[in-house]
């Protein structure tokens, strides 16, 4: 049985746009995770370590372009919330990779990284977004 869901994007000011989901691609998506990554948030403790133990993450910056040209993760892929609908194809050759999604707080790649678990990806959202990493992994890092 299938089971049609709307997920409410801000696509700008003033305009919301519904995504179409399933909660079969949701099951999907943690059935490639193990039980200890089915919580949709990630700290960035834990990202940090498993970047330093060299576990092959994709680091998605779901925020604007202007703020991932102002501060970003290294190696992050950058695709604004906005544009995912249009651009999900992108991400296509990363199915089988945990998707750590990352924007400025918090809020946005939450949306996003719940999004990807039902078009079927393994994705979490770091919590406190690239500011707590600023403050907890690499206080060089310029905030905003």
């Amino acid at each position: 049985m299938w089971f049609i869901l709307a997920a409410p994007v801000q696509m700008g000011p003033g305009q919301l746009f519904l995504l179409p989901c399933t909660l079969l691609a949701t099951a999907q998506a943690n059935s490639i995770m193990n039980p200890a990554e089915s919580s949709l948030e990630i700290s960035c403790q834990e990202v940090h370590q498993r970047l330093q133990g060299g576990e092959d993450l994709l680091l998605l910056d779901c925020r604007e372009p202007d703020e991932h040209q102002f501060v970003a993760l290294r190696g992050s892929l950058l695709l604004p919330m906005r544009e995912l609908p249009a651009r999900v194809s992108e991400l296509e050759p990363h199915r089988a990779r945990l998707v750590v999604v990352y924007c400025h707080l918090g809020g946005r790649s939450a949306r996003t990284a719940a999004w990807l678990r039902e078009q079927g990806f393994a994705a979490r959202t770091m919590e406190g977004g690239i500011d707590q990493w600023a403050v907890e992994i690499d206080p060089q890092l310029p905030r905003y």
